[in-house]
């Protein structure tokens, strides 16, 4: 394995336990939040989300990929139904938790994990080597047994197991990152969340900016606001390995030959990988030598191969050989045939 990818397997493991540290402490914030109701804290959640979110790509100065983003019906549409249910998964966890249901929660995020194999599999018809399959039914016997043990369905555990895993598979099917991902979402879901705290206002069962003697103070409205930057940090820890896969970002791709950005005339990003030929209709942004037109063997060069690979071929010198092509991404990278898929961090 080459030396940088050793190093960023490292920081992407430390980023990935602040990251999950931080979720883990979840269960200890949420009920800092009461007197306010699920609903309350809910709607408040999304709308300081968004706020959050939207500082952090100002300060990043990373918004190109909204215009192109808007272009892509479909993918709208996919994070409308992502955020659809991250919204359920978000209401019934932080009900739950402030129930006194941590151990259910606790269960359904155990369960998750099950779902998003299962998933995997079916959907994306990945394959198990017989070790993971082993694994899995661990697993899953595990999961039986602490069901059984709980005595009743555990519909918050199922509730939270699902949702999050339809949530993880939107996602990858998007490919955007979390934290683009989350401002898309905050963003869909912003409108219906003001409104509904306007409604809570108006009947009186709002808390935000609202002090009682006894009760709670100015500090409870920081705390709700506070939910938004707490909900968007931990994903700045887990879009640490990996820029944006959106086609037409116009994201510069490193050039391994020259190391220089090459981003292709369509706005499609691309990425130099070793051993896959350059895709049919797929265009240079600037024009490779020797691109579109044979060239003749002379003196102490080689001749062009047909697929315009090699010295004085596609994308110019390089080793004798050498099958470095330019080829578009049009979401995550595809990991290979064993690899577990990434269906993205949670935010619960």
């Amino acid at each position: 394995m080459p030396q940088t990818t050793q190093q960023d397997s490292g920081r992407g493991l430390w980023y990935g336990m602040a990251a999950y540290g931080i979720w883990g402490l979840f269960p200890l914030f949420w009920p800092l939040l009461e007197p306010g109701a699920a609903d309350d804290i809910l709607a408040n959640r999304m709308v300081w989300s968004l706020v959050a979110v939207a500082l952090m790509l100002v300060a990043q100065r990373h918004w190109g990929w909204i215009r192109l983003l808007l272009r892509q019906p479909r993918r709208l549409a996919m994070l409308a139904g992502a955020a659809t249910v991250i919204s359920v998964n978000w209401g019934v966890y932080i009900w739950a938790v402030n129930s006194g249901h941590v151990v259910e929660t606790s269960l359904g995020y155990f369960i998750n994990p099950l779902v998003t194999i299962g998933f995997g599999v079916l959907v994306l018809k990945e394959r198990l080597r017989g070790a993971q399959w082993t694994a899995v039914g661990i697993g899953a016997a595990a999961v039986a047994v602490l069901s059984v043990a709980y005595g009743q369905l555990p519909w918050i555990a199922l509730t939270l197991a699902l949702s999050f895993a339809t949530y993880g598979l939107l996602k990858k099917q998007v490919g955007l990152s979390g934290l683009e991902s989350l401002a898309a979402e905050s963003a869909f879901m912003f409108p219906f969340a003001l409104g509904y705290l306007v409604y809570l206002e108006v009947s009186g069962r709002g808390t935000f900016g609202h002090t009682v003697a006894g009760s709670y103070g100015w500090g409870h409205s920081g705390l709700l606001m506070l939910s938004g930057v707490i909900t968007a940090i931990p994903l700045l820890f887990a879009d640490r390995d990996g820029p944006a896969a959106v086609p037409g970002a116009g994201v510069p791709v490193p050039d391994r030959r020259r190391g220089v950005p090459r981003v292709d005339a369509t706005g499609a990003l691309g990425r130099l990988r070793p051993g896959v030929g350059r895709p049919r209709g797929a265009h240079l942004g600037r024009a490779a030598p020797g691109a579109g037109r044979p060239r003749r063997a002379g003196r102490g060069r080689a001749a062009a191969r047909p697929d315009g690979g090699g010295p004085g071929g596609g994308f110019g010198r390089g080793r004798q050989g050498s099958r470095h092509r330019l080829t578009p991404l049009t979401g995550w990278d595809r990991p290979p045939a064993d690899a577990p898929h990434r269906l993205g961090p949670p935010t619960g």
